[in-house]
């Protein structure tokens, strides 16, 4: 049989692929591909788009759509034999995206297209495509020779491999936890479905009781509900401590060595780049130019937020204090009483509000958000080769019946899936001979599953996770870019591609568009106004805690970046605790390790750019202002911001394209207003 992964003309063959595929397929990509651009190189010229940016891009483009799939599985049907398949060919790839960035006769030949006449002919896309390029050798080591050109070929080994290593440490840290529960009395004051749940899952495992484990359903439902302190505090500690030197795994997966290295690898990297850290390495991608300008965004936003922040908490702390007879908050205090405080406050309780989202409403009606916005019509599609049962296939036509890209949604949370919620790139759109290749994305979220006949209901948080991925995957699906490189979400500076996804989640709030998403799973009845009321009135709740939260992680994930010294290490946690000492309003124990499962920058891309989501919120929350200006459903706003953000891509700069779309440069006020923090 043909292996699945080489055929490059249908949508992943997943009901074929086995791990025994994988290396040979990548091999013989990787050889062919060599072969190939030896090939393109051989005459020396003169270069043009057509015989050297065309071919590059179909070669990569094979070359992605066999890794996609493969790197997908890895991330939500883990195995062993899958892992051990994926593991044996990152080396490979690693060495063949380094050999490319450091292929003198391939950058003579970009940079042979960048000059003259040749680039005067190109549009401004190709423009873009061509400097981006020029600017990715550079990143790649280009200019090094000899030790350094091997040294920085090692680094990109290493750090493939210890990345790698970061996410699998944590997702095995997180399945090997778990607590049988043989009395239901321990889980007094979990909503009924939460203990079904448990209930399931110990029946999955073939044992008599109720199961507790750190997937975020069971331990977000227990920290926020859970009558018993000690329950809480022993899942806090274990969720806290995953894949670290302490707590109940103890060293088993422990991610401590794998930061310090990568740490140490990145800088290493900056340095024979001939930058001063890794945080100015990761500017040269992004919109914002400098470190001191983004640390300088950051601290003004905390100063501006933490009298708010502390404010909260201290009405937290009197609430448990005069209402339960607290007289210390802990960290595995917080969800439980800001929870109880919130239907104190607003008489609104999270377990009445899920009671309206059932998640076959929620996406029903997020489609019809869209359509209403930006004129396209989504339906799911049979027959589609998927990895696993709960997965579903759908596609994306325009009002003229259009084809504008397809999607897989697997949403619900189980053991083997990596934790969280994402969009990733499946394939991209690129003009071939034969007409425009579809995009194709992939949507991942994490919801607490269906238990029984009923539908999975989703808390409104969770209702904005859909909407946030989903924005993502719009990005991706409904660029009307030819180019790869810079189709959909490719090309995009990082600190923008969080507009589209956060951008959305407003939809959320609105009560036209959430009496599309929302019903009472049992009876059908719209969200009640009273209801409605209370979630507004409580949009805001704690939003000062929240911002220092994410202020918080920002500033050390920037911070730890742009201070690291050989000579002193990472300084991890001592750097962390600088951080809390200024701007944390919450207690936090001294065994927490959050840094050892913050796998957005250990082993994802957000590295020295977690501040992207805040930087991003800026433009999202601006671009919404002018729905508020115009009406959420406006035809007109909707057009403009898909045709000025959403199909262009990475084709032109990020600021280009938010001015065509508001008229004018970003302004903060939106973002402040929205969060209820006075500007």
């Amino acid at each position: 049989m043909t292996n699945p992964l080489l055929a490059t003309n249908s949508l992943p063959l997943f009901d074929s692929i086995n791990p025994d595929h994988i290396e040979e397929a990548i091999d013989q990509i990787l050889s062919e591909s060599r072969t190939e651009i030896s090939a393109l190189l051989e005459g020396g010229g003169p270069y043009n788009w057509c015989n050297l940016v065309e071919p590059l891009e179909a070669i990569d483009d094979r070359l992605s759509r066999a890794w996609s799939p493969v790197s997908h599985l890895n991330s939500v049907l883990s195995s062993d034999e899958l892992r051990s398949a994926y593991n044996a060919c990152l080396p490979k790839l690693t060495e063949y995206s380094t050999e490319m960035g450091q292929n003198r006769a391939l950058y003579e030949a970009w940079q042979s297209l960048s000059e003259g006449e040749v680039f005067k002919q190109l549009n401004a896309t190709q423009q873009k495509i061509v400097n981006d390029a020029l600017r990715d050798f550079r990143l790649s080591g280009i200019a090094l020779e000899g030790e350094a050109k091997s040294r920085f070929k090692e680094i990109a080994q290493s750090l493939s491999k210890s990345t790698s290593k970061f996410e699998e440490n944590l997702l095995d840290a997180t399945n090997d936890w778990n607590k049988l529960i043989l009395d239901v009395g321990q889980l007094k004051g979990l909503p009924e479905n939460a203990i079904a749940l448990a209930k399931q899952e110990a029946e999955n495992r073939k044992e008599s009781g109720w199961m507790l484990t750190l997937e975020f359903p069971s331990y977000i439902a227990v920290m926020t509900f859970a009558d018993d302190r000690q329950l809480r505090r022993e899942m806090y500690e274990a969720f806290s401590t995953r894949a670290s030197e302490c707590g109940p795994g103890k060293g088993q997966w422990d991610n401590s060595e794998v930061m310090e290295e990568i740490l140490a690898l990145r800088h290493e990297e900056a340095n024979l780049l001939g930058f001063d850290n890794f945080a100015t390495v990761s500017l040269a991608t992004k919109m914002a130019e400098t470190p001191e300008q983004v640390v300088g965004f950051l601290v003004d936003l905390a100063e501006r937020s933490q009298p708010i922040a502390r404010k909260d908490f201290a009405e937290l702390g009197q609430f448990a204090k005069e209402e339960r007879g607290v007289e210390k908050l802990e960290a595995w205090d917080i969800g439980y009483y800001s929870e109880k405080l919130r239907q104190h406050r607003f008489d609104l309780s999270q377990e009445e509000v899920k009671q309206y989202f059932p998640d076959t409403k929620v996406i029903a009606g997020l489609f019809v958000v869209v359509k209403r916005l930006f004129g396209l019509n989504i339906k799911e599609q049979q027959g589609v080769e998927t990895w696993h049962k709960d997965v579903r296939f759908f596609e994306i036509r325009d009002n003229e019946d259009n084809l504008r890209g397809q999607f897989f949604l697997d949403p619900y949370a189980r053991g083997k899936k990596r934790g969280g919620a994402w969009m990733d790139v499946c394939i991209s759109r690129r003009k071939l001979k034969e007409g425009i290749q579809t995009p194709v994305a992939y949507l991942t979220c994490n919801f607490t599953p269906p238990v029984g006949d009923a539908p999975a209901l989703l808390t409104h948080d969770e209702v904005i996770t859909l909407f946030h991925e989903f924005g993502h995957g719009l990005h991706h699906m409904l660029t009307k870019v030819d180019e790869a490189a810079v189709s959909g979400i490719s090309g995009v500076e990082w600190d923008a591609v969080e507009l589209p996804s956060q951008f959305l989640e407003n939809w959320c709030w609105e009560k036209e568009s959430l009496a599309l998403i929302s019903s009472h799973y049992q009876t059908g009845e719209p969200l009640p106004d009273s209801l409605f009321d209370k979630m507004i009135a409580a949009k805001n709740f704690q939003s000062g805690m929240l911002m220092m939260r994410q202020l918080e992680f920002s500033l050390f994930d920037f911070k730890m970046h742009e201070q690291y010294q050989a000579d002193k290490g990472g300084r991890i946690y001592p750097l962390l605790n600088e951080i809390r000492d200024q701007y944390a309003v919450v207690p936090i124990p001294e065994f927490n390790r959050f840094a050892h499962g913050f796998s957005h920058i250990f082993a994802g891309g957000y590295a020295a750019g977690y501040y992207s989501y805040k930087w991003a919120e800026v433009l999202s929350s601006d671009a919404f202002s002018l729905f508020e200006e115009n009406g959420i459903f406006d035809a007109e706003t909707g057009r403009s911001f898909l045709e000025n953000i959403l199909e262009k891509g990475g084709s032109q700069e990020a600021m280009q394209l938010f001015i065509a779309f508001r008229g004018r440069e970003p302004k903060i006020d939106a973002l402040l207003r929205h969060c209820g923090i006075a500007g």
